[in-house]
């Protein structure tokens, strides 16, 4: 195995991940692109050319995020579809209304700390959304993502469990 080395601290934006790279033509999906770490990695793939959709459950807040994200990117093709990852059923209309290949998938979205609960289909609240609806959702895109050729999954995780 070889480590991955990079210039990359902790003082490292978003656009300055993306700086000098070119997704012109490339289709990305966030989940979670409503809020927090979403917005900016939404933006991120924005400012280096990707269209974007913003998954999210919140579709009001994910229009305020797309219209920031065309004006600060200057793209005018950033697309807001409601996903709520607790819930099959969202998740498997959103792969269904999919069409063309899927360069980016990031797996953003996620809760955390939450009250005993569970999903629509009976699983516990933060197993069935974070780990359960992303891997639907990543499985009912199977197709769009085969298709991109090269496409690539990011599986955003936190240090919460340390706490």
């Amino acid at each position: 195995m070889t480590r991955i080395v990079s210039d990359f601290d902790d003082t490292t934006t978003a656009l300055g991940v993306v700086d000098g790279i070119d997704l012109t033509g490339r289709n990305a999906v966030v989940t979670g692109g409503a809020s927090g770490i979403g917005v900016e990695t939404a933006r991120a793939l924005a400012h280096a050319g990707a269209r974007v959709t913003l998954a999210v459950r919140d579709t009001q807040a994910g229009e305020r995020v797309a219209r920031d994200i065309a004006q600060s990117s200057g793209r005018d093709d950033v697309a807001v579809a409601p996903l709520d990852l607790a819930d099959l059923a969202t998740i498997d209309a959103f792969a269904a209304g999919w069409d063309g290949p899927l360069h980016i998938l990031v797996n953003n979205a996620g809760v955390m700390d939450t009250p005993q609960g569970a999903t629509k289909q009976g699983w516990e609240t933060q197993f069935g959304t974070n780990h359960l609806g992303h891997f639907a959702l990543a499985t009912g895109l199977h197709d769009a993502l085969a298709a991109a050729g090269d496409a690539r999954i990011v599986s955003v995780s936190s240090s919460g469990h340390a706490a």
